[in-house]
């Protein structure tokens, strides 16, 4: 192998990456990270996380991804800032474009680039985010038991989180900005038969209502009318789906329908010999903390095999 060529790099430090390089670098590859445009992912933004193994008195997403990031660097990862603005995957060994000009040859990548939920753009929601505002309900949902709760949306994702919520909630109203929802039928009707919940169509949110601490309320519009009102409520949850951060491998690698990254089954192997992905950039179902860093453990694994395959 050429001297100035890295045997892996890893692109991203959420939960999957900083695994991915944690376990790689146990295995003496000494893999090179790349940050990406927020070190440590979307637990960054995590208050609270009472559900990762291992932390029974809960855990901050910052505290838990600095000693993800510390254990990585232990077992020799470095770690390279900025975000990479051109990849080429079309011959060996790939290459990767950061936006200083800086530029980093490698044998195999491990592509953890993650995902974003989608926000509304409000002012007030990126206040209280954190503080009320969520965009997973698998996440937080434990914070609100006996609360009244609104899921913004009208798709399936929307739906699932209503449904999640009514283990916790003691009210769950859906706020849809249409007559019509574009959930499944099933996934409909299952939501229409929850006693918990009910549904408001025609109306999208103005603003999210608080005291500065915490969200104590939600303003609406009615998109026929134009009439806002106003309702009490102790938060708002975004059900209006994510965004994987994959589109600098758009024809390069398959991606699905949404834009996840496709991976072989029981594998984190993409259609590019040496090229694997893991975490939420590949994940379109869980999008868990801990369901990334088991995929960033198999996309080491993986990397490691492949590299023997060709020494």
């Amino acid at each position: 192998m050429e001297r100035n060529v890295r045997d892996l790099i890893v692109m991203g430090t959420g939960p999957a990456g900083y695994t991915a390089a944690i376990y790689s670098g146990r295995a003496n590859i000494a893999p090179l990270v790349i940050d990406g445009i927020q070190p440590g992912g979307q637990l960054m933004i995590t208050t609270e996380i009472e559900n990762f193994p291992g932390f029974p008195e809960g855990i901050r997403g910052p505290e838990l991804m600095a000693r993800m990031r510390e254990q990585a660097a232990k077992f020799g990862a470095e770690f390279v800032g900025g975000s990479v603005t051109d990849v080429d995957l079309s011959r060996s060994p790939f290459s990767l474009s950061l936006e200083d000009g800086r530029e980093f040859l490698t044998h195999t990548l491990i592509v953890a680039t993650g995902a974003n939920a989608k926000w509304l753009g409000l002012e007030s929601e990126n206040c209280y985010r954190g503080k009320g505002v969520s965009a997973c309900a698998t996440c937080d949902g434990f914070f609100f038991r006996d609360c009244k709760v609104f899921v913004v949306g009208g798709g399936d994702t929307a739906m699932e989180e209503a449904l999640f919520l009514t283990k916790f909630a003691s009210e769950v109203v859906i706020v849809h900005r249409r007559e019509e929802f574009r959930a499944s039928k099933i996934m409909t009707l299952r939501t229409r038969k929850t006693p918990k919940i009910s549904m408001m169509i025609n109306e999208v949110v103005d603003e999210i209502l608080g005291d500065g601490k915490k969200v104590t309320g939600i303003r609406l519009k009615n998109v026929v009318t134009g009439a806002f009102s106003e309702h009490f409520c102790d938060g708002v949850f975004l059900g209006i789906g994510h965004a994987p951060n994959s589109g600098l491998f758009k024809d390069q690698l398959d991606l699905d329908d949404y834009g996840y990254i496709k991976t072989k089954k029981s594998s984190t192997e993409t259609n590019v010999p040496g090229v694997f992905a893991c975490g939420d950039v590949q994940d379109n179902s869980y999008r868990q903390a801990v369901t990334a860093v088991g995929t960033g453990c198999m996309a080491a694994v993986d990397a490691e095999r492949f590299l023997e395959s060709i020494r």
